[in-house]
């Protein structure tokens, strides 16, 4: 890049501007006015969006043939020192538009200011912000759909795993660790189907609308929103410029997402613990302690939890920058590229550690299945017997089963360790039937009702979940 003294990167500045300022910006106006830092993440969104912008001005007759080649070629080698890494970005020229718009006239000439003829930074940023999410999203769902394979293939291995299921964090009922995990896919399923949502509504094209009105030139607006990969030009000029609704929604779906990804890093946590020991992660995965010599910290399921509170805190700011805003473009939307970047770093880091720690983790099966026996977890089954065996109404079932469990807990043993006798001193009509519902494994296999734990059901699953989802 041609060398340039620092009074004359303020003069171009100020050329970019107009003529409606004779002064430079002070610093403090400088500071807070500047975006480069953090908006040159849009460098390839934005030559995309000039070049389909001059050949649209091209072919429409509005600038000349030789002009309009010459400002490609330009683009061309600008995207090359881009991707290099070899441009030098001038704060001076406040973002990523004028950088790139300085360096086109140093390459081209006079010709580099017929680019803008027919839009504005407030149309051009938006379309460049609108493909970026768009990418963003394309990524996010790939790592997405490879945390889901993960899941999948560990609930293809533990389909008959018997587990404790929870409610409250109590012992419930056994489940299957397969249905487990499968239970995230579904989730997880949720979640890129909101990526999809979001992608088709944000798919419509700013460019064209130009500061807030439209233009005068006969601009071929279908033209440019083909070319970006849009299904067509946004209906209104001042919406177009003014939206960000899609930068809403990718941080509102980003939250949700993040809201799973954390409940299953906490999983992952208390099942590494050692009250619970149902699973371990490798050293890839785990950390030690400055001072404690035997521990094993999940400090990547840990990360993954805490940095939820950020893609929240994201979704949240923006919100608050919008609430007031009339229409139609203000500087204040110069805040919604920080977060989107933010937390599409933060989504893609999550979404890898996850699926390395689910690809790597190891379960403890006689642990699990030891903990799913604790708590009476049976108790639901033999409530299911008298109604389904005896024709008891499900309440007074209820009674009696609890009635069984506090004599069980009162002998210091699970419910299929009673006596027969015991059971029919609370029910006389039970018979020994019973005992073939009590067990663990008993009670998964019976699970067997449409979306139910059972290992057949789970196996079905995961056949089913790799067929809708990868």
């Amino acid at each position: 890049m041609s060398g340039r003294s620092h009074k004359d990167k303020k003069k171009s500045a100020n050329a970019l501007w107009g003529g409606r300022f004779d002064a430079a910006p002070g610093a403090v106006m400088e500071e807070i006015n500047a975006s480069i830092d953090f908006d040159r993440k849009l460098f390839a969104q934005d030559i995309a969006g000039s070049k389909a912008h001059c050949a649209m001005l091209m072919a429409q007759g509005i600038i000349p043939a030789d002009d309009g080649n010459a400002i490609l070629a330009g683009l061309d080698t600008i995207l090359g020192e881009m991707e290099s890494g070899d441009f030098a970005f001038d704060r001076a020229l406040e973002d990523i538009h004028m950088n790139v718009e300085a360096r086109l006239n140093e390459l081209v000439g006079e010709a580099a200011g017929r680019l803008h003829t027919a839009r504005s930074r407030n149309d051009q940023v938006a379309t460049d912000l609108k493909i970026w999410v768009r990418d963003a999203l394309d990524g996010l769902d790939g790592a997405a759909q490879d945390l889901q394979s993960a899941l999948i293939d560990q609930a293809e291995s533990h389909a008959a795993a018997v587990m404790p299921g929870f409610t409250h964090l109590q012992t419930a009922q056994p489940v299957t660790l397969g249905h487990h995990l499968l239970a995230y896919v579904e989730m997880v399923g949720r979640d890129r189907s909101r990526m999809a949502d979001c992608r088709r509504r944000l798919n419509e094209c700013p460019l064209g609308a130009a500061a807030l009105a439209g233009t005068a030139f006969p601009i071929d607006r279908e033209a440019t929103a083909s070319a970006l990969g849009f299904d067509g030009p946004a209906a209104n000029s001042l919406d177009a410029v003014s939206d960000r609704d899609f930068v809403v929604e990718f941080l509102g779906l980003g939250a949700i997402l993040a809201v799973h990804m954390s409940r299953l890093a906490e999983e992952i946590v208390l099942w590494c613990s050692e009250p619970f020991a149902f699973a371990r992660l490798s050293d890839a995965f785990s950390t030690g302690s400055s001072m404690m010599p035997q521990k094993r910290n999940p400090d990547a399921a840990e990360l993954v939890r805490a940095k939820c509170g950020r893609v929240i805190g994201a979704l949240t700011g923006l919100l608050v920058v919008l609430k007031g805003l009339p229409l139609a473009y203000a500087k204040d939307l110069q805040e919604d590229k920080e977060p989107v970047f933010q937390v599409a770093d933060t989504l893609a880091l999550g979404l890898a550690a996850l699926t390395g720690m689910i690809a790597d983790i190891t379960f403890n099966a006689e642990r699990m299945k030891d903990a799913a026996g604790r708590g009476q977890a049976t108790a639901t089954d033999l409530a299911d017997w008298l109604v389904r065996v005896l024709g008891m109404p499900f309440r007074r079932a209820h009674r009696v089963t609890g009635a069984l469990v506090r004599r069980a807990d009162e002998k210091g043993c699970a419910l299929d360790q009673l006596d027969l006798a015991d059971m029919q001193a609370e029910e006389a009509a039970i018979t020994a039937e019973v005992f073939d519902v009590l067990g663990v494994e008993n009670s998964v296999n019976s699970r067997a009702s449409f979306g139910g734990t059972a290992p057949a059901n789970v196996r079905r699953a995961a056949v089913e979940a790799r067929r809708r989802f990868l």
